[in-house]
């Protein structure tokens, strides 16, 4: 799942606040890759929005609102996509 964090009501720089939504990520050991506009993570969908709401709680305790954008890839079975589809790419471009 690809998701976004924007607290708003805390003036142009968010980048602490959204920290805040990242660190939880990480120390879920889901894997995941955090990019300038959404943080990826994978894993099964309970475990994956529990952390979504969990970081999200983590941004709406300092800001007075939070925006969240999700973006699923649901495809059961399948594990280590994260890397695979880039890894596709990259050796497509190789070619």
């Amino acid at each position: 799942m690809a998701f976004s964090v924007t607290p708003l009501g805390e003036g142009d720089s968010v980048g602490d606040l959204v920290a805040e939504a990242v660190r939880v990520v990480r120390a879920s050991g889901l894997p995941n890759r955090t990019d300038a506009m959404f943080t990826t993570i994978e894993g099964e969908w309970d475990e994956v929005m529990a952390v979504v709401k969990q970081a999200v709680d983590a941004v709406a305790a300092k800001a007075p609102r939070v925006s969240v954008t999700l973006k699923a890839d649901v495809r059961p079975g399948v594990t280590g996509a994260l890397t695979a589809k880039v890894e596709h790419i990259e050796e497509a471009l190789r070619e």
